[in-house]
């Protein structure tokens, strides 16, 4: 039996009943709620590793469930919604969530989402445990302690702003982050100035990490999302 707990907050019963089958296929351990309010009692109740959560709730929205988690956990919080909108993804992703699948979904796409945040999950609770100041993904390396980064052992160049955009990536590895969000952590405030802003900052900061055109890719763009720290496995540096 897979060790990790998922709770399943889903209020239509065909899908409730999909996501269920499959966790249950591959042995994952699984918890379900049908309400908002059962979400929030079963997850302080029980503390799952990963929540599965429906925006459209007949109680209370699923936004307002991923606020209320929060304010005491920090559990990992997929949204699986029929809202395809952008400004539903980035409301919720503000609110805290973790990622976001549209439905109608795969199962395959489903388990490939779940497997990242375990992974992701392993990652946290690792450095946590080793309370290292050093990050390294792929052949990227930051001294937090020293304020330094390093590509491929050599030292990069990083402008103030880009060195912060950098750290805040680094720190929430396969996480996407809403534009909101980085600029309110850069200048403390969010409008469309900050956002072109950012992009340029994003644009040479990407040009430093990635100099090859055909290299390996540090930083994703979600178009009128947000922006990911993709995770470099070291079987895929060339």
């Amino acid at each position: 039996m897979n060790k990790t707990l998922i709770l399943v907050v889903e209020d239509d019963k065909p899908i409730r009943n999909l996501i269920v089958t499959t966790l249950k296929t591959h042995d994952y351990k699984y918890l379900v709620a049908e309400n908002g309010s059962s979400a929030i009692l079963e997850a302080s109740s029980h503390n799952p590793d990963i929540v599965l959560l429906d925006l459209g709730l007949p109680d209370i929205e699923g936004v307002e469930v991923i606020k209320k988690i929060r304010t005491w956990s920090n559990m990992p919080i997929i949204v699986i919604s029929a809202r395809s909108e952008d400004t539903d993804k980035i409301e919720a992703l503000d609110a805290g969530a973790d990622d976001y699948i549209t439905k109608p979904f795969s199962v395959e796409e489903l388990l490939a989402r779940i497997r990242v945040t375990q992974r992701r999950l392993t990652i946290t609770q690792t450095d946590e445990q080793n309370k290292t100041s050093i990050f390294e993904n792929g052949e990227l390396k930051i001294d937090f302690m020293a304020g330094c980064t390093y590509l491929k052992g050599e030292e990069l160049h990083l402008t103030p702003i880009e060195y912060k955009l950098l750290c805040i990536l680094s720190r929430n590895v396969g996480k996407v982050l809403t534009h909101m969000y980085i600029t309110q952590q850069i200048w403390g405030r969010c409008s469309d100035n900050d956002i072109a802003s950012l992009r340029v900052f994003m644009a040479t900061l990407r040009k430093k990490l990635e100099p090859e055109k055909n290299g390996v890719e540090y930083i994703q763009t979600h178009i009128g999302i947000g922006y990911r720290m993709l995770r470099i496995e070291n079987n895929n540096i060339g």
